[in-house]
């Protein structure tokens, strides 16, 4: 593979992208500007790393890495030379924090695995060869660092025949758990975590069931789930009929249910615990562009991208927040980053390396794309557009329509020069019309999460997260980070201080702070200052402009009612959208990533030991001998801690034995590892000593000492308590798209 040392990092991007200009790059290079949550999140999850865990590059090199790798395909097509030339436009892409692609292209091009698509769909069949084979299939797309969509459909229901036996059969619920335990096996290539979608018909006869099988939060955690409901279903429920199961062994009808009670279900269960969201398949298989080769009946784990079965996608998103110039959209800017991504994200269909041939010739033969935005709330900020407003619904519609227009007028040239997409005869293509397109979609609205945070902007379509945040750095310094446009218009206007900053990182949002100017509150709207219903517009006027879905979380305040949610599903529905995921503060308690408000104290069962942990062993010099402290912990953070004297039995050391006990609760109950040491340290004993210049006052002491020293709490937020605690560092997390994004470390999670 060539090498791109030979040349800069530079902000130009030419503007006739395919025009086969020879301009280089601009006099006076840019050097790449990261935030610091950037360059933490690029050091934690995406630089190659040696066996000690230590970077081996930096971020400018991995850029590099990603630009010439996807280039090379160009070399298939227009001959050798013209790779370097791609490789630049590539890295301008990326270093312009214009465009990033999805996570597993970041982190695998150029490297051994090479395995750079986000989304595939697996089927899943009425045979315990075909759930197994399924299984199998999963991990080992999890393993090279994608995630998988499944339709439990064709399983037959619980307690139905099985012939070969003369058994029952146990369901489709059953076999996900299975599907569950062998993901939380798998770690994604060492950075990314086992995600599932879990899909079934509303007119399965195992419904009821699937609709509860996440009540508790414990269960499942490695699935999202929805409801494929159909537009008959949607009319019952309307009119208040009742609809059929059908089995699908026999195709034949074994009951009928209300469709008003069934909805039901489906709403208190997602008023809840946010779980199960819904898709509309029947508005999905509308728009699927290749219905000669299959049905769709699945999605990826967010839900953006319905695929078919042995079908991947790969995802990329521009960064909206950079289109804002001269006080507009700068669309000469946005459509040549839109061409140079169909560029870029057809070139990773050839550079990919699939995990299985089946993936690999239904990808190649459909060569779908899904080409999506971030930054949206903040380039509405720029433009002094408040996202609960027409004009944000208006401003969406304008940019996704362009985006759709461009991205396919660059595929369908892409088709003259390098082929149409081989299932194009017999496509929603395949017309007079239409004489070339490369790709069966081009774009899909994608859950950003860490890359937005590569990029500097807030997540996908959603509004923005928090003005103001407290970041604790070494030594428990405190820092106060606030959204850049919001600090120079506070400066400007003259209104900004230190401590009005410190006052909104308690609260993320500025509603209420009577000494802000009204236009400058009503433009800086966070997440859950937003109504639903304004939410589910936004989704709808992207979705109308784009092939695939639109993964979008709609919040809603612990005080909203069922009725709400049922609400929100209707209007959804009528309004066009693909699918709905809904999160209600403070729905999810139980949960490790919990939400702690001051009104609320639910009683929670602790999380159960994982059957392996890590953890580190550290000895104590105490005033009553050697104390052996041993912390444990799992995917989540702390979970256990064990002490022991160096002598057994006596009532010293059952004590220790007993705090040790109520520590590991504690720590699996998701008591802040802060709170189990604020309890701890400075409990006294008669025999206080010394340790590495500190003293350590008593056993109870020593083991809060050890804990201290260990924990990784980097983050506080005043606000943590209403949004969610980070189990890495403690911070609030975001729900996005049915994931939960840290962005302050990166950490993210679909569940």
């Amino acid at each position: 593979m060539e090498n791109l040392e030979a040349f800069p990092v530079s902000s130009y991007i030419d503007e006739n992208y395919y025009a086969g200009s020879k301009k280089s790059a601009k006099a006076g290079q840019m050097a790449l500007e990261l935030t610091q949550n950037a360059q933490i999140v690029l050091r934690k999850r995406y630089l190659v790393k040696d066996d000690a865990g230590r970077p081996t590059e930096t971020p400018e090199e991995l850029f590099r890495r990603v630009a010439l790798a996807i280039a090379q395909p160009d070399a298939l097509y227009e001959g050798p030379d013209r790779v370097q030339e791609t490789a630049r436009k590539f890295l301008e892409l990326m270093t312009s924090l214009d465009f990033m692609p999805n996570s597993p292209t970041l982190m695998n091009a150029g490297r051994q695995l090479g395995q750079l698509s986000a989304c595939f769909v697996l089927p899943v069949g009425d045979s315990i060869d075909s759930i197994f084979e399924a299984i199998k299939h999963a991990a080992m797309i999890h393993k090279s660092g994608g995630g998988t969509g499944f339709s439990f459909s064709s399983i037959r229901p619980e307690n139905d025949k099985v012939l070969s036996t003369q058994g029952v059969a146990s369901g489709p619920v059953s076999f996900m758990s299975v599907f569950d335990v062998a993901t939380e096996t798998i770690k994604q290539g060492g950075t990314r975590r086992g995600a599932n979608m879990g899909i079934l018909r509303v007119d399965h006869p195992d419904i009821l069931k699937f609709i509860t099988c996440k009540t508790d939060n414990l269960r499942m955690t490695n699935f999202n789930i929805s409801v494929a409901v159909t537009d008959y279903f949607m009319r019952a429920v309307e009119t208040g009929s009742d609809y059929p199961l059908i089995n699908p062994r026999t195709g034949e009808e074994v009951e009928k249910l209300s469709a008003r009670d069934v909805f039901d279900q489906i709403v208190q269960s997602a008023w809840k615990n946010g779980e199960p969201g819904i898709i509309f398949i029947d508005a999905m298989n509308r728009d699927n562009p290749t219905p000669k080769v299959g049905r769709i009946e699945s999605t990826n784990p967010c839900g953006e991208q319905p695929l078919l079965a042995y079908e991947s996608c790969n995802l990329g998103s521009i960064n909206l927040a950079n289109m804002y110039a001269g006080g507009h959209v700068d669309y000469e800017r946005l459509k040549s980053v839109v061409w140079g991504v169909v560029h870029f994200l057809d070139n990773v269909i050839e550079a990919n390396r699939y995990p299985l041939a089946k993936i690999e010739n239904l990808t190649k033969a459909n060569r779908k794309i899904g080409l999506g935005v971030m930054g949206f709330a903040d380039l509405l900020i720029a433009l002094g557009i408040p996202y609960n407003s027409e004009g944000a619904v208006a401003t969406a519609e304008e940019l996704m329509g362009f985006i759709q227009e461009e991205s396919k007028a660059a595929s369908a040239y892409l088709g003259k020069m390098r082929g149409n997409f081989p299932n194009y005869p017999g496509s929603v293509y395949d017309s007079p019309e239409t004489s070339f397109m490369r790709h069966a979609t081009t774009t899909t609205i994608a859950p950003t999460g860490t890359i937005s945070i590569i990029a500097g902007c807030s997540s996908g379509i959603e509004p923005i997260f928090a003005i103001s945040f407290v970041r604790k750095v070494l030594d428990g310094e405190e820092l106060v980070e606030t959204h850049p446009l919001f600090r120079k218009i506070a400066q400007e206007r003259g209104f900004y201080s230190e401590e009005l900053m410190k006052r909104i990182a308690q609260k993320g949002s500025i509603k209420d702070f009577a000494e802000i100017p009204e236009d400058v509150r009503r433009v800086f709207v966070v997440s859950h200052d937003v109504e639903p219903s304004w939410h589910i517009r936004i989704q709808a006027a992207f979705q109308k402009h784009t092939d695939n879905a639109v993964s979008k979380t709609v919040n809603f305040p612990f005080s909203a009612s069922p009725e709400e949610v049922y609400q929100a599903y209707i209007s959804a529905f009528e309004l066009g959208c693909k699918g709905l995921t809904i999160y209600r503060d403070g729905s999810r308690e139980a949960q490790v990533l919990n939400i702690q408000r001051k009104t609320q104290y639910p009683q929670v069962e602790p999380r159960p030991r994982p059957d392996i942990t890590r953890g580190i062993t550290e000895r104590v010099n105490t005033g009553c001998g050697k104390l052996y402290v041993t912390i444990n912990s799992d995917e989540y953070g702390f979970c256990e801690v064990f002490a022991q004297m160096g002598k057994a039995g006596g009532c010293a050391y059952s004590q220790i034995e007993a705090t040790s006990r109520l520590i590991s609760l504690a720590l699996r109950s998701g008591v802040k590892v802060e709170s189990v040491i604020k309890q701890l340290v400075g409990i006294r004993c008669p025999s206080p000593t010394w340790r590495n210049g500190e003293q350590v006052v008593s056993c109870s002491d020593g083991i809060a000492k050890v804990l201290k020293q260990h924990a990784n709490a980097t983050i506080s937020t005043g606000f943590a308590d209403q949004m969610g605690a980070c189990p890495d560092c403690g911070g609030a997390v975001e729900h996005e798209g049915g994931c939960i994004v840290c962005r302050s470390c990166g950490f993210s999670r679909c569940n």
